[in-house]
């Protein structure tokens, strides 16, 4: 009976190194999955870090912002004279009431839009019609 009980605990002992090798190895290649992913997401990090590092930095100074600023005011103020000489220009001309009239009626759109179109065209209805419908 001893041998048997030799037999048995050989057997178990075998066994038991059987399964510890067994999960030993599962488990070292459990915890080398993870480092290897984490090494993935590091290098990735390290790429975006070099592509962000070429950004130049420049201080704009007070006369460069104040040049801006005027160099933009001065390009609305000629925007603004053109459309005052332009609406000046449209005001002499003459149109008749009863053809702003048909094109806000038939066109659908306010009178103002009806009248600035028939002095851009000389008031010219068949002209205005025309540029309305294109």
């Amino acid at each position: 009976m001893s041998s048997n009980n030799n037999n048995n605990n050989n057997e178990n002992s075998d066994n038991n190194n059987v399964q510890s090798n067994g999960l030993e190895g599962h488990d070292d290649e459990v915890e080398q999955k993870p480092a290897k992913k984490a090494a993935k997401h590091d290098s990735g990090a390290a790429d975006l870090e070099r592509v962000t590092d070429h950004v130049e930095e420049r201080e704009l100074s007070q006369q460069d912002i104040a040049g801006a600023l005027t160099l933009i005011n001065d390009r609305r103020c000629q925007e603004n004279e053109k459309k005052a000489a332009r609406q000046l220009e449209l005001s002499k001309i003459t149109v008749n009431k009863d053809d702003v009239d048909l094109i806000a009626k038939e066109m659908e759109i306010s009178r103002t839009q009806a009248e600035l179109r028939l002095r851009e065209h000389a008031g010219s209805i068949v002209d205005a019609l025309i540029s309305l419908t294109d």
